[in-house]
Formats: structure tokens, C-alpha cells, sequence
């Protein structure tokens, strides 16, 4: 699962980061309400953890405009106002839920695993066409058959499951799996979507990666396209 924090107090930010990957999330942290914005509607976070009291854009602010541009991703509100007028703003603007700081640990990873679960997030496996990709184990599985993922493998292919029958842009995979401030280019994309066309090719399943000029890559099934 990928969480973006928004919270310009760099120490807390940093400090929710670390918690978060201890317990196998990967997490980034940006300081300012306009650039978590900018990172939010890239759509490939799972969740947002967004402070209110930030410059540029406060959190309501990047609420309000993040929903208005259909971003669905779920959104934990922190701030250290408490009133009841602030939490309805801040569910009016598009939170899912709203916590005030200070918050213990365990709170904010128990809201967090609530909201995930909430949108299906927490699965042990994700199924498309006859092959499942077992999310503990990174093994791509076909009836009997099965092959291991190597950690890049396995977050592209969680990303096209995720996806499904969606177009996924190269750069929207890139910001996912690479993280939105790497080195990587497009063709790092296409390397590793030929590296799973060949093992789900060694594993017998129908799917098949498509390849849309410039709008990216999708998931079918061979029984789809015949039904």
C-alpha cells in the first residue's frame, strides 16, 4: 500500500514516514499544501494523510480541490483543531476521517488500516482472468502453476491488477512503483512489462498485458475478448 503524508512540520512528517514503512507501508512525505496536491492527483496513492494548517494550500483547500478533480483516494485529516465546526469542515471538504493531533501511534495505524479496509485495500491476493497475485508471498499463480516476482515485478503487476481493464499510463506506473522524484524512465516500464508477459506466459494464464500508443498498458483475459 502506498500513502502520501502532507504536513509541513517536517519532523512529524518524516517521523509518520518511518512508522508507516516499519510496518511494510511504503510511504513518501511532502511538506507543502500545492505540491501534495500535485502528488495526490497523480492517483496512484492508496491513501492521503493531510495535515490543514500548511502553506500554499491549506488542507481543506486541498481537499475540496483534489475531490473536485474526482480523486477517490481515502483521506485522514490531522490537525490540531479540535472544534466541532473544524471536523464537519473537514469532512465537508472530502475527508474520510479526522484525527487530532496529538494522536498516539497506534490511533493513527488503526484509522489507517480502517480506511484501507474500507476501500478493500487489505486483501491477502488480487484475481484477474484465470491468475491470482498472491500479495504475501509476490507469486504470480495459475491453476497448479506458480512463479515468484521480484520485488519491482511485483509492485508493476499489483499496479495492472489494480488497474485492471484501465489504461495505466507509463508515468502514472512510474510515480507508483518508482516514486514520483526518480531517475527512472519510461523505459524501465517496458523492460519489466516484458519481464511479466514472458512469466505469466511460463505459468500458462490468459492473461494478457495490451499496449494502448500513449495511454499505456491494461490487463485482458483471453476468455473476455472471446466472450
Amino acid at each position: 500500500m502506498k500513502i502520501l503524508i502532507i504536513e509541513d512540520e517536517k519532523i512529524l512528517a518524516d517521523s509518520i514516514k518511518s512508522l508507516l514503512e516499519s510496518k511494510g507501508f511504503d510511504a513518501e512525505a511532502v511538506y507543502d499544501g500545492e505540491t501534495g496536491k500535485d502528488y495526490a492527483e497523480l492517483g496512484v496513492y492508496d491513501l492521503l494523510i493531510l495535515d490543514v494548517m500548511m502553506p500554499k494550500m491549506n488542507g481543506y483547500e486541498v481537499a475540496r480541490t483534489v475531490r473536485k478533480n474526482r480523486c477517490s483516494t481515502p483521506i485522514l485529516m490531522l490537525t490540531a483543531k479540535s472544534s466541532l465546526e473544524d471536523r464537519i469542515e473537514g469532512l465537508n471538504a472530502g475527508a474520510d476521517y479526522y484525527l487530532t493531533k496529538p494522536f498516539d501511534s497506534r490511533e493513527l495505524l488503526a484509522c489507517i488500516n480502517a480506511l484501507l479496509r474500507r476501500q478493500g485495500g487489505q486483501v491477502d491476493e488480487m484475481v484477474f482472468g484465470n491468475t491470482v497475485l498472491d500479495l504475501s508471498s509476490s507469486m504470480l499463480i495459475c491453476g497448479g502453476r506458480e512463479i515468484r516476482l521480484s520485488a519491482r515485478e511485483f509492485d508493476v503487476m499489483r499496479a495492472l491488477f489494480q488497474a485492471k481493464n484501465r489504461n495505466l499510463s507509463k508515468e502514472a506506473i512510474l510515480a507508483k512503483v518508482w516514486g514520483y522524484d526518480s531517475n527512472a524512465v519510461e523505459n524501465h516500464v517496458e523492460v519489466y512489462v516484458g519481464f511479466l508477459r514472458k512469466k505469466l506466459a511460463n505459468i500458462g494464464s490468459n492473461i494478457k498485458i495490451e499496449s494502448i500508443r500513449r495511454l499505456g498498458y491494461h490487463l485482458e483475459a483471453e476468455d473476455d475478448q472471446k466472450a
